[in-house]
């Protein structure tokens, strides 16, 4: 039998080889979301102490050998040692929180010193002889305390008054732990749907079940939804492990035909609690078409009606998710900002999406997401903050080469840093990857427009009204702009008003609409762009060109502006019209 004292010794070893191989594991293991220089301070971290550095590393060494920095390196100046700990530290707790085993040995980084200790908070103890004889109080201690080792420091057997009272320190911390844990944002996931679609007459099963089929593909290119064949309890454990928050909800539809007509009846059910959420029929007539024609115009209205930003579920996501909640619900508040084209939440939504990415660097369509907030912000951005935006929508498209969204994070990105051709080629691959959905269109159709292609921008605005609860923003804008192109003063004014938001060129091309009319009320208009706006009259010019927008049609929008009032300054010089 193994000895009181034995037993206090071995709880406290974790053996090198031990501690060597989690290390590798840890490394190896690509659901440990650390960067490469993250996981070269690790590796660099535990080789000295394997090497017998058992009072760990200086910041000045880290710096030095993993981070590249000069000799000259002062880390009371330069704190870039403290924050790749920091982020080090968070991606070992986050990935332990997930995948720990109870008994396995993990690695973590305390604070204040760079030094890896391995512990293990449930061990196995060794067999202890007979089994007819019961294991001393020692061996008790043994299995409830947690073991640690850190590294090169020899092992020795510590008092029962030690381990009591490190016993209370790791309840105490535990309990800590829950505390901060129950606090901590909430990381939300796409929903998942579950889609069925019965024919009420037998004769159309086969129209039934092949117009479903081409839904789920049509649901999945959008990108918005997890398509599910199982209910959410009958997903395999691999699948539930420590998951994002995602609802669920089940999508029922009833196919009918009644001569010329098909239409679908559909309800959307929260399978959690049972409550129908919106039910709704889409109809088609056949008269004169093809079925592949009729059934493309059915899918086409559903998977728009189910999986667009605005849709039906989307909205319930964006409704019901907290304020602080990371993940898809940055994604969802930074995609109505950017329809909305509101400035005021837009830092607040990239500081959600900054945290959202640093949480997992995987997720493409938060790094999409922050990509084309940056980019849009392209009349007041710096070219470190336009080139970041490439680099984000460049990454996006890496971790995601089928998702639209990071095609047209991709396009906005090259589009306002002047690589045109580039910026068309991405939006194009937006397009065909995800043809129904109406916020690529209205986005390529505003750049194609922008560009001077006209034509083939209204085309795509008219295609994106289709079938939508809420057209999206810019393709109003794009009608708009287009209406008054045609000198259609009365319509350009009447989309101007009806485009959600309030900046700068929607203002204008409202204010120059009225004046080109010649109505009274351009004067109050042109009172709240110059509010608005204080300096347009100096930068109207600059503000069009950074946008893209033909000076043909930035003259004529000018025009309309001077007709309102305005007084617009070139080179510092007035110049009356």
């Amino acid at each position: 039998m193994m000895k009181a004292e034995e037993l206090e010794g071995w709880a406290h070893e974790i053996s090198r080889p031990e501690a060597r191989a989690e290390l590798e594991r840890l490394l190896a293991d690509e659901r440990f979301r650390a960067t490469e220089r993250s996981r070269s301070i690790l590796r660099y971290i535990t080789n000295q102490q394997f090497a017998g550095c058992a009072d760990g590393v200086k910041a000045y060494s880290i710096a030095i050998d993993v981070l590249g920095r000069q000799s000259s390196f002062d880390p009371s100046l330069d704190p870039i040692v403290r924050i790749e700990l920091s982020r080090l530290r968070s991606s070992l707790s986050q990935y332990y929180e997930a995948f720990a085993e109870e008994g396995g040995v993990t690695v973590q980084l305390p604070r204040g010193r760079y030094i890896a200790v391995f512990t293990r908070s449930t061990g196995d103890l060794p067999h202890t002889g007979d089994g007819e004889h019961s294991a001393p109080p020692s061996a008790v201690a043994a299995e409830q305390a947690p073991s640690m080792v850190v590294l090169g420091a020899p092992a020795r057997s510590a008092p029962t008054w030690l381990l009591a009272t490190l016993a209370m320190v790791i309840v105490a911390a535990v309990a800590g732990g829950v505390a901060v844990f129950a606090s901590r944002p909430v990381t939300t996931g796409k929903p998942t749907v579950a889609v069925t679609l019965t024919a009420v007459d037998e004769g159309l099963r086969e129209e039934a079940s092949v117009t479903r089929d081409m839904l789920l593909t049509a649901l999945t290119q959008f990108q918005t939804l997890t398509v599910s064949q199982t209910h959410r309890n009958k997903r395999p454990l691999a699948a539930v492990l420590r998951p994002a928050k995602s609802n669920a909800y089940a999508i029922d539809m009833k196919y009918y035909g009644d001569g010329d007509d098909r239409s679908i009846w559909w309800q959307i059910v929260d399978t959690a609690t049972g409550d129908l959420l919106k039910s709704g029929l889409e109809r088609v007539d056949t008269s004169g078409k093809a079925p592949t024609a009729v059934r493309d115009e059915l899918v086409a209205q559903l998977a728009r009606r189910f999986a667009a930003t605005r849709g039906v579920i989307n909205n319930i996501e964006a409704h019901d998710a907290a304020e602080d909640s990371l993940g898809n619900a940055c994604v969802l508040r930074a995609e109505y900002e950017l329809d909305d084209g509101r400035a005021a939440g837009v830092a607040r939504t990239i500081n959600c999406l900054e945290r959202t990415i640093a949480a997992n660097r995987y997720d493409a369509d938060a790094t999409a997401a922050l990509a084309m907030l940056l980019a849009g912000q392209a009349e007041a951005a710096d070219e470190s903050t336009m080139a970041r935006a490439l680099e984000l929508a460049n990454r996006a498209v890496h971790l995601a080469p089928l998702s639209d969204s990071a095609y047209v994070a991709l396009m906005l990105a090259q589009f306002y840093g002047g690589r045109i051709d580039a910026a068309l080629a991405a939006g194009n691959r937006a397009l065909a990857l995800s043809p129904n959905n109406p916020d690529v269109a209205a986005k390529l159709g505003l750049v194609l427009f922008s560009l001077g292609y006209f034509d083939a921008g209204v085309s795509l605005a008219r295609d994106a009204q289709r079938s939508v609860d809420v057209v999206p923003r810019d393709a109003v804008l794009v009608l708009a702009l287009d209406a008054y192109r045609q000198k259609d003063w009365s319509e350009a004014s009447l989309l101007a008003e009806q485009v959600t938001d309030r900046t700068f060129l929607i203002n204008a091309l409202r204010v120059a609409a009225l004046g080109q009319l010649g109505s009274n009320e351009a004067g109050q208009g042109l009172a709240e762009l110059r509010k608005l706006t204080p300096e347009f009259e100096t930068t109207f010019r600059q503000k069009m060109t950074q946008q893209r927008y033909q000076s043909a049609l930035s003259a004529s929008i000018e025009d309309g502006l001077v007709k309102a009032g305005a007084r617009f300054k070139i080179e510092g010089l007035a110049t009356a019209f």
